[in-house]
């Protein structure tokens, strides 16, 4: 803000406040907390949505907290949501176990195509969050020492 001695007015700076510049990670924390509820709704099948309302604040609070950037926030968020699709097959095998002793052949496709799609689509997210861990890496040791790579 610059002032002007004298004559009575401020003309203000044509700068990002402190605030504007907060407002893009929480609003990218807020989303990422809803991919992963989505997910998780999407693992469980019916949740109250209490449990999905807690979940979502949860997961928000944790990548505001952890998030200090952008990058950060979505190397959390493809982290959960590797760990999210990892989790899948042995969710869906306890809830075929749990409505009968003997899988039918319909619920045996559905464990299947679980595991298939879960163990395929894990392995991409964890994958894609490990790059994105690993280029944050990078950019701090960047400016620092030098010593990182750019590929």
């Amino acid at each position: 803000m610059l002032t002007s001695p004298g004559r009575g007015f401020t003309l203000l700076a044509l700068t990002p406040s402190r605030s504007s510049e907060m407002w893009t990670p929480r609003l990218n924390a807020v989303l990422g907390s809803l991919v992963v509820t989505v997910g998780f709704w999407l693992i469980w099948g019916e949740i109250p949505p209490a449990l999905a309302v807690v979940s979502a604040l949860l997961v928000a609070g944790f990548l505001i907290w952890q998030g200090s950037t952008i990058a950060a926030i979505w190397a959390w968020v493809t982290l959960f949501l590797g760990l999210e699709s990892l989790t899948w097959p042995v969710v869906t095998m306890v809830r075929v176990r749990r409505t009968a002793t003997e899988p039918t052949e319909q619920e045996m496709g559905l464990i299947l195509t679980a595991l298939l799609f879960g163990l395929f689509s894990s392995i991409f997210w964890l994958t894609f969050s490990y790059g994105l861990f690993k280029r944050m890496k990078q950019k701090e040791e960047d400016p620092r020492t030098g010593e990182g790579h750019a590929h």
